[in-house]
């Protein structure tokens, strides 16, 4: 099977540094319509920036960023072939009816210097036809064998999942971090807690691993740290201490 992948951020490098590898599905050629970055330079396959100049291949990956999926896919130069994006938000109906759709969305988070172990990674998949699944599953399964059938709402509301469990989680860090360098504490002080946290995380325990003064309904403490807080970070520790106060019944 032959493969095009459009894109030429962090997710297209990667996917397409693995895709490289396979044997079953043979990645033939990169899209971007801007140079791609060096890290593409290791990666032995066609490049182009012409639209016109794509090759025929059984699958297509768009793999940019959200608000382009639904352009690009309308502007190829051809119909009828299985064209998929690998977002969490974007709706598979986003991408143009002319094409058979799909979705082939990694859950993870990706950066072109961190080598990723695919094998780890669930992939989220989607297709319009019931016929092309398999296909499209085929694909996945050379990146990982963790592959699940979610559809298109599912998908928007795991994405949300993952926002909260990742993106919120790393800014609560950022923002103890800066609290502690605004007040001069090393920050060092807080790395076994932080490794407590992670270990507890990875056993799922959430509802009984909550502790702190909210789990505890101590409103005395949360005043008192709301009182050395101010604007933004203020209005955070406020709105998650009620969210676990209203969790535990407090």
């Amino acid at each position: 099977k032959k493969v095009v992948l459009l894109g030429g951020g962090n997710v297209a490098y990667h996917l397409a540094k693995k895709l490289s590898q396979s044997t079953e599905y043979q990645l033939i050629q990169i899209y971007n319509r801007s140079p791609l970055s060096p890290e593409f330079d290791t990666i032995p396959v066609e490049k182009t920036s012409l639209m016109e100049a794509l090759l025929p291949a059984d699958i297509y990956i768009l793999s940019v960023k959200d608000q382009a999926i639904a352009p690009l896919s309308s502007s190829l130069p051809f119909k009828g072939r299985l064209v998929v994006h690998t977002s969490g938000s974007v709706p598979m109906k986003d991408l143009s009816d002319r094409q058979r759709r799909g979705v082939c969305y990694p859950l993870q988070s990706f950066s072109k210097e961190q080598e990723i172990d695919f094998s780890k990674i669930p992939f989220c998949l989607e297709t319009e036809e019931a016929s092309d699944f398999d296909l499209l599953k085929g694909l996945a399964k050379e990146f990982s064998p963790k592959c699940y059938a979610i559809d298109s709402l599912q998908r928007q509301y795991l994405h949300v999942a993952a926002v909260f469990l990742n993106n919120f989680a790393n800014h609560m860090w950022y923002l103890s971090q800066q609290l502690c360098s605004n007040q001069q504490i090393p920050f060092e002080l807080l790395q076994p807690l932080l490794e407590e946290t992670c270990r507890k995380g990875l056993q799922h325990n959430f509802f009984e691993g909550q502790t702190g003064p909210a789990k505890r309904g101590d409103r005395t403490v949360i005043e008192k740290h709301l009182q050395l807080l101010q604007g933004i970070e203020k209005d955070i520790y406020k709105d998650i201490s009620t969210s676990i106060l209203t969790t535990y019944g407090q």
